[in-house]
């Protein structure tokens, strides 16, 4: 088996087919007829073909039957929103043709049913972070209520939507109950970069792969003691960051939309696949988010 993870493709549907083609042909040089390939979430948004990226995918996962699956990122959980009425779309946004599309309610179905998280191969695969509280088992069973309200009626779906967005609680308590408690878990492992050493999150800071000093924070895997620090934890996210790839530690948002390259990772054995993007956003309009 060969596992790979790709970073945030941000509706860049070209450069995902690049990637699925330089995929299958590094799988078939060790004899992998059928590569399972995840995702790292933020499928769409921001680029110029936010339908087609998400329509491919939705269509190789549904037809691998378990080996491609994506975890959702904050732009994904952002499409929800928008489709339920929750939030009205950004300036920036590229969801236009998937709200409009004769397929839609397919899409957002599909969307709301993906995972959280995903265990694979000794991997923790999140979008964004986890908490340093947070065991690797605790983290996924963690997704697993977020998971579960997503997938449920649509009456307490919609109502949690509603509720979905704000940055408190800012820290992790096994006491927090309802919408606070998958709020916490929906930031940390969609939005997360920064925090304190004692496991308080930071959502102002978008725009550097460092942090300021004198601010007492830093990036959510450095903070001492991290429960996590001997799971290999993978995750897209932070462009700003780049490329990170460490013994315990895969970070794949290389900045496809902004002009960067989108990137991949064979669990496996490490190998890097890398595909140059153009500049799909200026850098004056950039968020990094």
């Amino acid at each position: 088996m060969k596992t790979y993870v790709i970073g945030d493709l941000q509706g860049c549907h070209e450069q995902a087919l690049s990637m699925l083609d330089r995929i299958r042909a590094h799988a078939a040089e060790v004899g992998v007829a059928e590569p399972a390939i995840l995702f790292a979430g933020d499928l769409i948004n921001r680029g110029p073909d936010s339908l087609a990226t998400l329509r491919h995918v939705r269509k190789l996962c549904m037809a691998s039957g378990g080996l491609i699956d994506s975890v959702l990122g904050n732009h994904d959980l952002h499409l929800l929103a928008v489709a339920y009425g929750i939030r009205a779309e950004h300036k920036s946004d590229t969801l236009a043709d998937i709200l409009h599309a004769p397929d839609r309610d397919e899409l957002i179905d599909w969307v709301r049913r993906r995972p959280l998280a995903i265990r694979v191969q000794g991997h923790v695969l999140v979008h964004a972070g986890l908490l340093p509280q947070w065991s690797a088992d605790q983290a996924i069973a963690l997704a697993g209520e977020v998971q579960d309200m997503l997938r449920g009626p649509d009456d307490s779906f919609a109502e949690f939507l509603a509720e979905m967005y704000g940055n408190l609680p800012d820290r992790w308590s096994d006491g927090l109950r309802g919408a606070d408690r998958l709020r916490c878990i929906i930031n940390a492992m969609t939005r997360l970069r920064f925090c304190s050493a004692d496991g308080v999150m930071d959502f102002k800071m978008k725009e550097s792969g460092t942090a300021e000093e004198g601010s007492g924070l830093m990036p959510w895997f450095e903070v001492p003691g991290r429960r996590t620090a001997r799971d290999t934890v993978v995750f897209g996210h932070w462009s700003a960051l780049g490329l990170t790839l460490k013994p315990n530690l895969i970070g794949l948002d290389s900045g496809c939309v902004w002009g960067g390259q989108l990137s991949a990772v064979c669990l496996e054995d490490r190998s890097l696949l890398q595909v140059q993007c153009p500049q799909f956003q200026e850098p004056s309009d950039k968020k990094k988010a």
